[in-house]
């Protein structure tokens, strides 16, 4: 149980835009005051221990200074789930506040951040069977099925959306109720049990997708290359999450011959955009407009947080 009020501090925004860097100097304002902060990863591709550079995980060096938690948490045979991270975020909440330390979430993953205050949908376990028989799908065949036994949902998805098309149809087939059945019934969340003190960075877009290509350079000059060929030798299914990691298709394809070094790069740097787009999409509708924005390339932010964060989080 989370007792009442106990504060949690949260750093989300569109990725390259510096959350990792705020959250440490936010704990070492906190520190300076005799204060104790762990920041806890909320970025879906820095839970994995093979996307060391690749995700622009800390390095080792930067997380010794102040506790950090959930960092390549994961081996990358294992699927982390949103369910599967919320479970272990609120573990770490509760052991930070029991420790007398301040949680500071970061990172990127608009699901993970939702799943761990709102809850999640208590879907029953899929039918084995049935999950095989609808992966086995061609997408278009999946989507006129979804079509057929859940329109409201189809509606709603691109038709090319495999992974949540796929979803919708083995939910509905193996529990009889579609899937926004299960999503009114969310169970879990933290939302309630805590005093959250959010802050969500914004960009000029040009002046993150500069920062989104120019880190790109860097990771494929930095051991990028490297970190992929160590995951295809492990030869892991190239449906499992950390196969699908921005920039690990990418590089794949060069490795195979497929494509030149630079035109990796450049394929590397556009789905970086691509997801810094739709990471700015969801953040302005699925967030609370209540919820403090701040600009994360404006001078002041590091040095403001007495008006970015409320007297709880640096008392």
């Amino acid at each position: 149980m989370f007792g009442s009020g106990q504060p949690v501090a949260l750093i989300a925004g569109p990725t390259a835009s510096g959350k990792s860097d705020l959250a440490v100097q936010l704990a070492k304002v906190r520190e300076s005051r005799g204060l104790r902060s762990i920041v806890i990863n909320a970025d879906s591709a820095q839970v994995y221990a093979d996307l060391s550079v690749l995700s622009a995980r800390p390095s080792e060096e930067e997380m010794a200074c102040i506790p950090h938690r959930l960092f390549g948490a994961w081996d990358g045979a294992t699927a982390c789930s949103a369910a599967d991270w919320a479970a272990a975020a609120k573990t770490e909440i509760r052991q930070a506040h029991a420790s007398g330390a301040l949680p500071i979430l970061v990172g990127g993953t608009g699901l993970y951040i939702r799943t761990l205050l709102d809850g999640i949908a208590p879907i029953p376990p899929i039918d084995p069977a049935i999950r095989h028989a609808v992966r086995a799908l061609p997408v278009a065949e999946c989507y006129a099925a979804l079509q057929a036994e859940d329109p409201d949902r189809a509606a709603s998805l691109a038709p090319t959306d495999a992974s949540r098309i796929g979803r919708a149809l083995e939910v509905i087939r193996s529990t009889g109720k579609p899937l926004a059945h299960w999503q009114v019934r969310k169970e879990g969340g933290i939302a309630g049990c805590v005093s959250l003190a959010p802050l969500i960075l914004t960009a000029d877009r040009e002046w993150l997708y500069e920062r989104c290509d120019l880190r790109f350079e860097h990771m494929m000059e930095n051991g990028a290359i490297e970190e992929v060929k160590a995951l295809l030798a492990r030869a892991l299914h190239p449906a499992m999450p950390v196969m699908r990691a921005i920039g690990v298709p990418e590089i794949a394809a060069f490795l195979h011959g497929d494509v030149t070094y630079e035109g990796a790069v450049a394929a590397g740097q556009q789905a970086t955009r691509n997801y810094a787009k739709r990471q700015f999409t969801w953040f302005r509708h699925q967030l609370p407009a209540q919820w403090i924005r701040a600009s994360a390339d404006h001078s002041e932010t590091l040095s403001n947080f007495e008006r970015l964060f409320p007297k709880l989080i640096l008392t």
